[in-house]
C-alpha cells in the first residue's frame, strides 16, 4: 500500500520536480491524467493537445523505467477533471497523503487547495522551484514600488542568477540591455536555420489519431506535427538553436518575412513551459556560447532577457494580481473578435501570414503576436476576454500564467499601464519596417484615408483620437498627439471616416 500519491500535471514533466524529489518511488504512486476539462475549456489547437498528451505519455514511461509506479489515465477514459482521476487512484491505493508541486494556474490552484477537504487526506503543496524567481521573492521585489517595470526586475534577476555578469558586479559588455541593437529587417542573409523534423513514434501517433477523432472541431492543422515531445528531443532542439539560430537571433528577433515562419527564433518555449527543459539550463547554455566566443552578446542577452526577464516577470505579475487581473479592461474594449482570427480569411497580408503560421504550427513569434494580431485587436478595441481566450487556445506554449499578463497588459493595455508604460499601438509603417509583408498586400501602407489604405493606419489614428483623454499628456505619447493635431482638419476627418467604416464591418478587412 503506497504512502504517497503524487499528482503530476501536464506542464510538470521534469524528473527533478519538487514533489518527485521529495518522495520515494518505493512507497509512492504518481498520478497523471489527460482530462476533458483541461482539454476543452478553450478549443486548444490540435497540435497543442498532441504535444501535451504525447509528452505526458513519454514522461510517464520514463518514470516507470526509473522505478516509479504510475497511474495513467488517457483521454479515452472520459474523466471530467483531475479530481476524478485522483478519486480513482485513492480508491485503488488508499494512500496516506498527497504530495504535489504547486500548479501555475490560479483556477487549478484553487481546486488543489481544497484537496484535503475533498479527499480527507493530508495534502502538501511544494513550490515549483523550476522557476528562477519564487513567488515570495517576486512579492518582496514588488513591495513598496510605485511601478513594477520589467527592466528593473530583469537587472535584479541578472544579479540573482549571475548570468552575463562580470566579476565586478557589472553587466557583461557594460550594458544591461541590447534591445536597440536587435531590430534589423531580414533580407535573406545570413542563411536560415534548418528545422529538424521529429520522427513520430507509436506513442505520438496514437495521440494524433485520438485528437483527430475526438477534437476534430478544434482549431488548427494536426499534421505535420514537429514539436519535441521528450527530454532527448528537446535537448537536440536546444543544441540546434545554439548552433544555428542563436548567433543571428539578436539582430533579427523582431523581423518578419514571407519566406520563413521561424527565422532565428528558438521555438523552445513549448518545451520549457512543459518542463522538458528548465529555464536555468537553457540560459546557462546560451551564456556559455557568449563566453566561448560562439555567439555575440546582443543575441545572448536578448535571448536570456526573454526568459529571466519577461517569462519570470509575467509569472510574478500573474500571481501578484490574480484573480482580479483577469477582469481588467481599462480601455473599455468590448468589440467581438473578428471571425478571421479563426479562419485566417483576411486581405491584410501580415495578419493572414501570422494566422496561417498559427494555424499550421500552433506558433507565431512574439512580434507577430504583439505587433500584428495583437496590435490589430488593440486598435479595433476587441474584447479583452475574447482575445485572451483566443491566444490561450491557439499557441502551443500558451498557459494562463504567461499568456494572460502578456495579452491583458502588453497587448491590450487593459491594466492601465501596470505592466507596460504605454500601449503597443502602431501603424502599418512598423510592419513595413520590420517585414516584407507589405509588398504582397492588397492594401496601400503609404496612405490612411483611401478605400485601399492599410487598415492599421486609419485604425491607429482612431485609437489615438478616441483615447486622447487617457494618453494626451502621456510623456511618451505627447509628440504623437501633437502630430495628430498638426494634420489639417479635413485630413483628420477623412482618416476617421475610413477607420469608422472599418470598425463598422471588421470582417471585411
Amino acid at each position: 500500500m503506497p504512502a504517497t500519491l503524487i499528482p503530476v500535471l501536464g506542464d510538470q514533466l521534469t524528473p527533478s520536480l519538487s514533489s518527485l524529489a521529495a518522495s520515494d518511488p518505493a512507497d509512492s504512486v504518481v498520478v497523471m491524467a489527460e482530462v476533458l476539462s483541461e482539454a476543452t475549456y478553450v478549443p486548444h489547437h490540435k497540435q497543442k493537445l498532441v504535444l501535451v498528451f504525447a509528452a505526458m505519455r513519454h514522461f510517464a514511461d520514463g518514470l516507470r523505467q526509473a522505478g516509479w509506479q504510475v497511474d495513467y489515465y488517457p483521454i479515452t477514459e472520459d474523466l471530467p477533471d483531475l479530481n476524478a482521476a485522483l478519486a480513482c487512484s485513492i480508491a485503488r491505493h488508499a494512500p496516506m497523503q498527497i504530495v504535489a508541486t504547486e500548479c501555475n494556474e490560479w483556477r487549478l490552484d484553487q481546486i488543489m487547495r481544497h484537496w484535503a477537504q475533498a479527499f480527507a487526506l493530508p495534502v502538501t503543496l511544494l513550490p515549483d522551484d523550476r522557476f528562477l524567481c519564487s513567488k515570495a521573492r517576486f512579492q518582496s521585489w514588488a513591495r513598496g514600488r510605485r511601478q513594477l517595470r520589467m527592466e528593473f526586475f530583469y537587472r535584479d534577476m541578472r544579479r540573482h542568477t549571475g548570468l552575463l555578469m562580470d566579476r565586478d558586479g557589472q553587466p557583461a559588455g557594460g550594458r544591461w540591455n541590447f534591445d536597440s541593437d536587435n531590430r534589423k529587417r531580414y533580407t535573406g542573409s545570413p542563411p536560415l536555420p534548418h528545422r529538424r523534423p521529429w520522427p513520430v513514434d507509436t506513442i505520438t501517433q496514437a495521440v494524433i489519431d485520438t485528437v483527430r477523432e475526438r477534437f476534430a472541431h478544434h482549431f488548427g492543422e494536426l499534421e505535420p506535427f514537429r514539436w519535441p515531445v521528450t527530454r532527448e528531443q528537446a535537448d537536440v532542439a536546444l543544441a540546434d538553436f545554439l548552433d544555428q539560430g542563436l548567433p543571428a537571433f539578436g539582430d533579427y528577433q523582431d523581423a518578419m518575412t514571407d519566406n520563413d515562419d521561424f527565422l532565428f527564433h528558438s521555438a523552445l518555449s513549448p518545451a520549457i513551459n512543459l518542463g522538458l527543459l528548465t529555464p536555468r539550463e537553457v540560459c546557462q547554455a546560451a551564456a556559455q556560447r557568449y563566453h566561448d566566443g560562439r555567439a555575440p552578446l546582443n543575441a545572448v542577452e536578448g535571448f536570456i532577457r526573454q526568459i529571466i526577464g519577461w517569462r519570470e516577470y509575467v509569472r510574478g505579475i500573474y500571481w501578484l494580481t490574480m484573480p482580479e487581473y483577469l477582469h481588467e479592461n481599462r480601455l473599455d474594449s468590448h468589440r467581438p473578435l473578428p471571425w478571421f482570427y479563426w479562419s485566417g480569411d483576411t486581405g491584410m497580408h501580415c495578419v493572414s501570414e501570422a494566422l496561417r503560421n498559427t494555424r499550421e504550427h500552433a506558433y507565431a513569434h512574439h512580434i507577430q503576436r504583439l505587433m500584428v494580431t495583437g496590435n490589430l485587436a488593440l486598435l479595433l478595441g476587441v474584447s479583452v476576454q475574447a482575445l485572451h481566450e483566443w491566444y490561450l487556445a491557439v499557441y502551443a506554449d500558451a498557459y494562463e500564467w504567461v499568456e494572460l499578463p502578456n495579452t491583458l497588459g502588453m497587448v491590450m493595455h487593459a491594466d492601465g499601464g501596470y505592466l507596460g508604460s504605454k500601449p503597443y499601438a502602431a501603424s502599418g509603417r512598423y510592419i513595413q519596417r520590420m517585414s516584407d509583408y507589405c509588398a504582397g498586400c492588397r492594401y496601400n501602407v503609404n496612405t490612411a484615408d483611401q478605400h485601399d489604405s492599410c487598415p492599421f493606419n486609419s485604425l491607429y489614428w482612431h485609437f489615438i483620437d478616441r483615447h486622447r483623454r487617457l494618453f494626451g499628456q502621456h510623456p511618451r505619447m505627447k509628440m504623437i498627439y501633437r502630430n495628430w493635431q498638426r494634420m489639417a482638419p479635413e485630413r483628420r476627418a477623412a482618416i476617421l471616416r475610413r477607420a469608422n467604416a472599418l470598425l463598422a464591418s471588421p470582417e471585411t478587412l
